[in-house]
């Protein structure tokens, strides 16, 4: 048996702006479960594409002891990875909520069936309790489902090591226990090893052997799990807390005098035979704070298509916004001006490599993929909530470039540009740091202190929930929905 697996002797990447500020040595010996941890843009991401030799090295070398192709050796699950499910990318986003242009997209079934063996594919399914998903059209999956289906097709494909960037984000609790569940039983097998990356300590399962930390693109010794969980110093070094007072943009919108924000009147969606939301009511009045709760794939991404009109379906159903009746002669345009809106899967659909300054300023024009021009005082607004996030530096900086956590705040900034009526948050701490949920977190509850602000949020994580939050929506998969 080998004695080492993967070997970094000080790689040093031909492209300067992904290179380390220190040596960075390590080894991988068999059956060590490992998992990278540190802050948002620390480099973990560029460390995994180290490991499966997507950067040209200008010095230095990465030994790889195992038999085979990187490739077929090594490989990696990302959010991102949605795009290789469906060809579409920029389509995708309105293909859930248009029937009439989903006829070609398969089923989970189908999607494997034409490279995998039945019997395995119903293993894997049943044994992670989603089997119901097997019949499902891709596209109506939740972030949560789409996730567990890019696991389990990588782990078909049998590699013996496993890059999961923070897998446990879009997760319900009992699809995080089912997955460390299927982590630890991953780790038992022969030969097979995982490599997380995560950018919170609490995410850290009992299979993890041993954690690499780093930050601000330095890597620090590695540590055993249990001396990282017992090292306080090291851990608020890597998540160092945020005390220094959170100052907002001054508005820029007048407070609104509407009564109802929103209201559903017995509303019912389905897709294809699928019901995902029957008999539903639900009222908001001007400047209440919701959270919005329910297990993945309860219809969570559904509720909230119909507010920010994106979905079709909603003329179909009884439903009033800021007062008004929906259809009753207001464009979408009038509707999104008036909402902020950041989702778990929408930085997927930004696929040019623009400054993050664009993204940010698109969300005065409810835009995605198409850039206007922002006026110079729209630019300094856009601006302000940037150095509010704490992203100014990342102001010219190409979007692609940036690793999913700074994307995140790329687009909460750009939710919050237009000094919105209603905001509409469906997990926005997704992928965050411990430091930056803190940051969030504060600049949430300061908005929502103005006068006239309506907040809809939404959590698998009950210590997430903002304290400025006062009515609780759930619902409940498959059946009626709670209050």
């Amino acid at each position: 048996m080998k004695e080492i697996s993967i070997v970094f002797n000080n790689p040093i990447p031909r492209l300067p702006e992904i290179r380390f500020k220190r040596a960075l040595n390590w080894c991988i010996k068999p059956n060590e479960q490992w998992a990278i941890i540190g802050p948002n843009g620390a480099g973990k991401s560029i460390i995994a594409g180290l490991l499966q030799g997507k950067y040209a090295l200008k010095e230095g070398e990465i030994i790889n002891n195992y038999p085979g192709k990187t490739s077929d050796v090594i490989k990696t699950i990302t959010f991102k990875d949605i795009h290789s499910i469906t060809d579409s990318r920029t389509t995708f986003y309105q293909q859930r909520w248009h029937s009439s242009e989903n006829e070609g997209i398969q089923t989970i079934r189908e999607l494997l069936s034409n490279n995998y063996d039945e019997i395995s594919i119903r293993e894997l399914f049943i044994q992670f309790r989603i089997e119901e998903m097997l019949d499902k059209k891709v596209i109506y999956l939740s972030s949560g489902e789409l996730r567990k289906f890019l696991i389990i097709r990588t782990l078909l494909t049998h590699p013996q090591i496993l890059i999961l960037d923070n897998p446990f984000i879009g997760l319900d609790a009992t699809s995080r226990i089912l997955l460390t569940e299927m982590l630890t039983q991953m780790s038992e097998m022969k030969e097979f090893q995982v490599i997380l990356l995560l950018s919170n300590p609490d995410d850290i399962p009992e299979m993890i052997t041993h954690i690499l930390p780093v930050r601000n693109r330095v890597c620090y010794d590695p540590i055993s799990r249990n001396d990282f969980l017992q090292n306080n110093d090291l851990r608020n070094y890597l998540f160092p807390e945020v005390h220094n007072q959170i100052r907002l943009p001054d508005p820029t919108r007048k407070k609104s005098e509407h009564n109802v924000t929103f209201r559903m009147e017995k509303i019912n969606i389905s897709y294809g035979s699928h019901p995902i939301l029957k008999g539903l009511d639900w009222e908001v009045k001007n400047g209440e704070k919701w959270v919005l709760l329910g297990e993945n794939g309860a219809g969570k991404s559904t509720l909230l298509s119909l507010i920010y009109a994106d979905n079709p379906q909603s003329y179909a159903n009884t439903l009033f916004l800021f007062d008004r009746k929906r259809g009753s002669g207001e464009s979408i345009w009038e509707i999104k001006n008036r909402i902020g809106y950041v989702s778990p899967e929408m930085h997927l659909y930004y696929t040019e490599n623009v400054p993050a300054i664009q993204i940010v300023g698109s969300g005065f024009f409810d835009s995605i993929g198409l850039y206007r021009k922002c006026s110079p005082e729209q630019e300094n607004i856009a601006l302000a909530w940037m150095h509010t996030f704490g992203i100014e530096t990342l102001y010219n900086r190409p979007f692609l470039t940036l690793s999913s956590g700074e994307q995140r705040l790329i687009l909460l900034a750009r939710a919050f540009v237009k000094d919105p009526d209603l905001l509409i948050l469906d997990e926005p701490l997704h992928g965050l740091d411990i430091s930056n949920k803190c940051r969030v977190r504060k600049i949430i509850e300061n908005f929502c202190e103005r006068p006239g602000k309506t907040l809809v949020y939404v959590t698998h994580y009950s210590h997430e929930i903002p304290s400025c939050i006062r009515y609780r929506f759930k619902l409940i998969k498959n059946r009626e929905k709670s209050l």
